[in-house]
């Protein structure tokens, strides 16, 4: 690393499992905080156990829980309000997602806990906030991505569809990081923590103002349009003749005369009333299309992004898993490194817009226990006993 990273000296304390929560403080973790993750013993964060695809340990852990510690906690044992307290009287953050209410009932709102720490950040992550009649519901990603309208406009004509990854999650988990990085800007002026309250909902709702917006005062929706673009066309797939799909996409008028002309080669069509704007083409695509593909017909996928990268016609490749872990473009980036985990190294994509940052192994259950302790004061007898009693 070239230097000190931007949150080395800022400790996280984080009460949480699944995603959204780990998603948010592996970003803390990675620009050099020390997050310090509580989980339950014996069990841990239940992603542990959601699949065994990365050499037995869980995809999902993985991705979302590198450079963490690991500090096994009963929460409901006699002992474990004065070890919680100990952490956060050192904690500049708490982070939690526990079940809607459940911080709450073990005194650690905000409002209580401010009393005692007025500069701790503590922030809350749930499915619909902390107030309002949904507030008890649980709230899962799929749950999430449906309450928002974000299925209704997603799939086929004849069947609506999940987004292939947990939007809702990352979305929650990209919201409080960034608000727990304003708080901690606020705090160098002001000296005082704050509550953040970052709802699943409000989260993904904020990404679906587009069509909300397009959808304004009761105006039609945004049709489901599979992997195309549900107002603008051309934009989506197509298939070549050599059985392959080049993903393209027009944005203007001036990029259709050039895709009439040099990739259909038929420059009549930039002028065909049927076609000549882009909400006449949304409305007329399925003819469009057929004429698009007789075209690609005869050619090779290769030969269509040919045309398409000569034309300055934006194009991609529909990518698999594995084309995307050999993709020459992150390689040539260098955005690949490794973490160590419990079953040994694994390839870890660089954060986004980061050179340097802390990549460090993801954290066997409880690991660092007795570590964490110790720099609470606690003696190796007094950790026997916590271990006897079950507490960690």
């Amino acid at each position: 690393m070239a230097g000190p990273l931007p949150l080395e000296g800022i400790t996280v304390v984080t009460l949480e499992h699944a995603i959204a929560a780990p998603f948010c403080t592996r970003q803390l973790a990675d620009q050099g905080a020390r997050v310090i993750k509580v989980e339950r013993p014996g069990v841990g964060d239940f992603a542990r156990a959601y699949d065994t695809r990365v050499n037995g340990l869980a995809s999902h852990f993985v991705w979302t829980n590198r450079s963490k510690e690991s500090l096994s906690l009963d929460l409901k044992a006699e002992a474990a309000p004065e070890i919680l307290d100990k952490l956060l009287a050192e904690a500049d953050v708490l982070v939690q997602n526990l079940a809607p209410g459940a911080a709450a009932r073990m005194g650690l709102s905000y409002a209580v806990l401010s009393q005692r720490y007025p500069k701790l950040i503590v922030c809350d992550i749930s499915g619909y906030g902390e107030d309002g009649p949904y507030r008890d519901k649980k709230a899962y990603d799929l749950l999430i991505q449906s309450e928002s309208g974000f299925v209704s406009i997603t799939g086929t004509p004849d069947e609506p569809s999940k987004a292939g990854c947990s939007i809702a999650d990352i979305a929650a988990g990209m919201y409080a990081y960034t608000n727990i990085l304003t708080a901690l800007l606020q705090r160098g002026r002001t000296g005082k923590g704050r509550h953040i309250d970052v709802s699943m909902l409000e989260a993904m709702t904020e990404w679906m103002t587009y069509p909300l917006y397009y959808a304004y005062d009761g105006a039609t929706p945004p049709p489901r349009a599979g992997a195309a673009h549900a107002t603008i066309y051309p934009y989506g797939p197509f298939a070549t003749g050599d059985g392959k799909t080049v993903m393209l996409g027009l944005q203007n008028e001036r990029e259709w005369v050039s895709f009439c002309q040099q990739v259909l080669q038929q420059p009549a069509l930039a002028t065909d009333e049927r076609f000549n704007a882009n909400a006449k083409r949304t409305a007329a695509r399925a003819e469009l299309r057929a004429l698009i593909e007789q075209t690609f017909a005869p050619l090779t996928a290769a030969q269509v992004v040919e045309r398409l990268d000569a034309a300055g016609i934006a194009n991609a490749q529909v990518n698999t898993m594995a084309d995307v872990w050999a993709h020459p473009q992150l390689q040539a980036r260098g955005r690949w490194t490794e973490v160590a985990t419990p079953a040994g190294p694994v390839p870890a994509l660089l954060p986004p817009g980061c050179t340097d940052a802390r990549m460090d192994a993801v954290p066997a259950l409880g690991q660092h226990t007795r570590s964490v302790l110790v720099g609470l004061g606690y003696t190796e007898q007094q950790i026997d006993a916590l271990a006897g009693a079950g507490t960690v």
